[in-house]
């Protein structure tokens, strides 16, 4: 699996990766002095413990990420030509007006929307 070249997409992805585990590693720490104070619980060294795999975790997705198009890539049937799709043949029915009713109260409102808009365009 080749690496491809530096582009800039690349640099910053890279960057975020290294500030993410640097940030978590620091929460790590943190969190371990909390651990070793008075106060501390076992759910700072719980926490002790996760930070670290927070933070390699963006560098783990761009890995798996990156093999799983390696992967694609290879499975890939090689360039054939493509094969052109039949015309789809459309048929459309004739639409019926419905029946007015003039107990409708919904048609008869359509109707009063439709004279204001043709007062409105006099």
């Amino acid at each position: 699996m080749s690496g491809g070249p530096i582009t800039p997409q690349r640099v910053s992805i890279a960057l975020l990766c290294v500030v993410t585990l640097v940030g978590c590693c620091g929460l790590a720490w943190w969190q371990w002095t909390r651990f070793e104070s008075a106060a501390g619980t076992f759910q700072n060294l719980g926490y002790v413990l996760q930070w670290p795999l927070f933070g390699l975790f963006p560098a783990f997705m761009v890995w798996r990420i990156r093999r799983l198009d390696a992967q694609r890539g290879a499975e890939a049937p090689k360039t054939e030509p493509p094969v052109d799709a039949p015309t789809p043949v459309v048929t459309v029915d004739a639409v019926s007006a419905p029946v007015v009713d003039e107990d409708d109260e919904l048609a008869v409102y359509n109707r009063y929307l439709a004279d204001l808009n043709a007062r409105d365009s006099r």
